[in-house]
């Protein structure tokens, strides 16, 4: 298997446990730990511009960061991951090789691609982990990620 066949697994992989993470976001919730800090919608909605710019810059030689504005509600946030989630491994597959080794502008910067790839799937992931400790004060439920958790052992 080659490294952007085991990004591609990897990362549908992650999309799986990202869309339960924010499937259990409630409604209308505007829950934030600290003035400073985002809600979970605005991370949520943060994860699914991330994975556009992403998939985007790979295919195109270049980053751009022009996230449409946020949906109202967490629904309409999760149905867009969704939609993006079911396409982007199919983009990532049909990804020509000399992109996926080559590079990508980034905000002015050359950048190798694969490495740029691997370093936004960690930051989602980092979000993700983010929405995960805000769950239980929102009145939810934290599911499983790489294990048990006190709600699902």
């Amino acid at each position: 298997m080659d490294e952007k066949a085991l990004f591609t697994k990897f990362w549908a992989h992650e999309t799986k446990t990202t869309s339960t993470v924010l499937s259990r976001i409630p409604e209308g919730s505007d829950y934030r730990p600290d003035p400073k800090s985002r809600t979970a919608q605005e991370i949520a909605w943060q994860i699914v511009c991330e994975e556009q710019m992403i998939i985007d810059a790979l295919e195109s030689g270049k980053a751009a960061w022009t996230p449409p504005p946020m949906p109202a509600s967490m629904t309409d946030v999760l149905a867009a991951y969704d939609r993006q989630a079911a396409e982007l491994p199919r983009r990532l597959e049909r990804l020509p090789a000399e992109r996926w080794n080559g590079t990508l502008e980034f905000f002015g910067r050359e950048r190798p691609a694969s490495p740029m790839a691997w370093s936004f799937l960690f930051d989602l992931v980092h979000h993700r982990g983010q929405i995960t400790t805000y769950l239980r004060p929102m009145g939810s439920t934290v599911p499983q990620v790489y294990g048990p958790s006190g709600d699902e052992p």
